[in-house]
C-alpha cells in the first residue's frame, strides 16, 4: 500500500489524476452549456476556454506546486502545440487507413506523456 501511495505522489501520476479531473470539469461545462440550449459550437468554446483556465490552476497547484498566473501564456503555448501534434498524427493515421476513433485512443497516453514533460519543461520548469 505504501508503494502505491509514493507512486500516487509522483508527479507524472497526480498529472494523469488531474487530467481526470479536468476533464470531467471540462465535459459538464460542455454539457451545461448544451443544457442552457446554447450551440454546441458556444457551448464548446466556452468550455474549452474555462477548462483551460481551470486545467492551469490545477495543473500548477496539484502537480507541480505552482501558483503562479504569470506562466499561463506559455501553459496556452505547450497546449497549442500537443494540440499541433495531434492534428498531425490523427492526420497520418488517417493517411494508412487508421480509424479516427482507434487513432484517438491511441493517442490519449502519449500525448499525456508529451503534455506533461512539455509543462514540466517549458511552464512549471521542475
Amino acid at each position: 500500500m505504501k508503494a502505491l501511495i509514493k507512486k500516487l505522489n509522483q508527479p507524472f501520476f497526480r498529472f494523469l489524476i488531474v487530467g481526470g479531473i479536468n476533464t470531467i470539469f471540462g465535459y459538464g461545462l460542455f454539457a451545461f452549456f448544451i443544457y442552457l440550449n446554447l450551440h454546441y459550437s458556444v457551448a464548446s468554446l466556452l468550455s474549452t476556454i474555462l477548462g483551460v483556465l481551470f486545467n492551469f490552476k490545477t495543473t500548477g497547484k496539484l502537480v507541480f506546486n505552482s501558483s503562479d498566473n504569470r506562466l499561463i501564456v506559455r501553459f496556452f503555448a505547450v497546449y497549442g502545440m500537443v494540440y499541433l501534434v495531434n492534428v498531425g498524427l490523427l492526420k497520418g493515421f488517417q493517411l494508412i487507413g487508421l480509424n479516427v476513433y482507434i487513432a484517438g485512443a491511441i493517442l490519449v497516453l502519449p500525448l499525456a506523456i508529451l503534455s506533461f514533460l512539455l509543462n514540466r519543461k517549458f511552464v512549471f520548469k521542475k
